[in-house]
């Protein structure tokens, strides 16, 4: 498998792995600084809330890739399987716009950041790169969402029968 397929593949894990296991180690460190030594650390719960920001977000895209996210199954069971497909490339191609806009309304956000250059109170950490998480999640999700709908197309007639994840393995 080449480097580039295993990226692909695995890159949300990748980084959702590193971002909980930086975040449990900063509480644990907390938690033991606080009851066994009788003192606290001023960054571990900001650095542990700036992980949690970017696992959210990061997650996002790796739901689209799993094709986890929420769906009304109700409805969705109701209707014949052609309309489901549709309403499959639909679906990413609304939340597709969502996620535009939510990119194009965060990059506004971080240019303001940036020109202020506000920092974090403990880690004095400038803030852009706690506001990056959002046009990257929403990057990532966009990737995932043509992913997905590529995969919707090509495997039209076997899409809803199939084993395998949309867009996943």
């Amino acid at each position: 498998m080449s480097i580039l397929k295993k990226i692909d593949k695995h890159i949300e894990e990748w980084i959702l792995v590193t971002l909980l296991t930086v975040s449990l180690t900063s509480i644990t460190l907390q938690i033991c600084m606080r009851f066994i030594f009788g003192n606290s650390l001023s960054w571990s719960e900001e650095l542990a809330r700036y992980c949690f920001i970017w696992l959210i977000y990061i997650g996002i895209a790796y739901g689209v890739k799993r094709a986890r996210h929420i769906t009304l199954d109700i409805a969705f069971d109701l209707v014949p399987d052609t309309f489901k497909k549709i309403l499959l490339v639909v679906s990413n191609v609304l939340v597709g716009i969502f996620a535009l806009a939510v990119i194009y309304y965060s990059v506004f956000l971080i240019e303001q950041l940036a020109t202020f250059g506000q920092t974090s109170a403990a880690m004095r950490l400038n803030m852009v790169w706690v506001y990056l998480s959002v046009p990257i999640g929403m990057l990532l999700t966009i990737i995932r969402l043509v992913q997905n709908t590529s995969y919707i197309i090509k495997n039209w007639d076997s899409v809803l029968t199939d084993e395998k994840v949309i867009g996943g393995e």
